[in-house]
């Protein structure tokens, strides 16, 4: 990472909504790390816990909804000059089960946010959007930042192209410094499993519990799989670079992961002698691959991601191993 990416940070006091969160807590864990003046998180721990988070002078946490005006209103009142929106009402069955949460918190949570940050004339809005709520049926792979469809199957796909959609007319209309991070399958320590949850963190909780891996299709099926540090760089770089600005970006890999190998790796690591079991596929569920192009991150932001991926999974693993007596208490199937 660019020194003075790191350094434009000094003094700052920046807003996570949505900070508890897998990507949230290890982007508060990096920012607590620098010269930062404040951290303000603002989560109300529907997916995600307290005891994830860094505990740290510098991080003020306000346990609230992004609809809650009044504690939209206390965490605006530190004046942040860096906003990262990482909240969200999480994954594509909750939508389907949940499309009228899904509409207000993604939707109204997403405006309400903006429009806070307007007001106070934030240096940068950080939005994380989706890279499968982008580029829906149809768009070619290796998946480029122009090349969007709306051919989309599932609530959470619409609002989080909603999201976007919001965040450029605030751009467009206001001027307000906005940058739209495309998340590609994120995975890495931090990210706890639970229903809803994504497949890498509950493999790895059953697989620790001995029970076999379901796969919902063939196993042929294939991921972008994107360590989360490598996001962090990715999102420290989106709040430096003026060029960024205005600008959507794909954090990913750039490589195809199958969800057969996954499987197998992970129950390798855990040693779990169950195997593998298959399910059919879920209804919404129609991308047998997903692959990102990363070049516009690389030239703009000098994204350059290098976690090899079998050795983020052995550090998942060991963040497991370490956090096993919180996981498993906080676990709801």
């Amino acid at each position: 990472m660019d020194e003075k990416v790191l350094e434009a940070f000094n003094g700052k006091t920046i807003l996570v909504t949505g900070g508890a969160g897998a990507i949230g807590s290890n982007l508060v864990a990096t920012l607590e790390k620098l010269e930062t003046e404040k951290i303000v998180i603002l989560d109300d721990l529907s997916s995600s816990y307290e005891w994830n988070m860094p505990v740290s002078p510098k991080v003020l946490f306000i346990k609230g909804n992004i609809l809650d005006d009044e504690k939209l209103k206390w965490a605006f009142r530190n004046r942040p000059q860096i906003v990262y929106h990482l909240a969200a009402h999480f994954a594509n069955q909750n939508s389907v089960d949940n499309p009228e949460t899904d509409l207000m918190v993604n939707g109204m949570g997403t405006l309400k946010v903006l429009e806070y940050a307007h007001l106070v004339g934030v240096e940068r809005f950080i939005y994380a959007s989706s890279g499968c709520g982008i580029y829906g049926a149809g768009s070619k792979m290796p998946f480029e930042e122009h090349d969007v469809s709306m051919k989309l199957y599932t609530p959470y796909q619409v609002t989080k192209m909603l999201g976007e959609l919001y965040t450029n007319y605030y751009y467009n209309l206001y001027h307000l410094p906005i940058v739209n991070a495309r998340f590609f399958n994120s995975y890495g320590p931090g990210e706890v499993p639970g229903k809803y949850r994504n497949v890498i963190p509950n493999f790895f909780y059953w697989s620790i519990n001995k029970q076999p891996l379901p796969i919902t299709g063939t196993g042929d099926e294939t991921r972008d799989f994107t360590y989360v540090g490598d996001i962090i760089n990715g999102l420290l770089a989106m709040a430096y670079y003026k060029e960024a600005i205005g600008e959507a970006f794909n954090l990913a890999t750039g490589r195809e992961i199958r969800i057969g190998d996954l499987a197998k790796w992970i129950n390798e690591i855990t040693g779990n002698p169950a195997g593998i079991v298959y399910a059919d596929r879920r209804d919404w569920d129609k991308k047998n691959r997903l692959l990102a192009s990363i070049n516009k991150a690389k030239k703009i932001l000098g994204y350059n991601p290098n976690m090899d991926f079998k050795e983020g999974l052995k550090q998942v693993n060991a963040w497991f191993k370490a956090n096993w007596k919180n996981i498993s208490a906080s676990y709801k199937n």
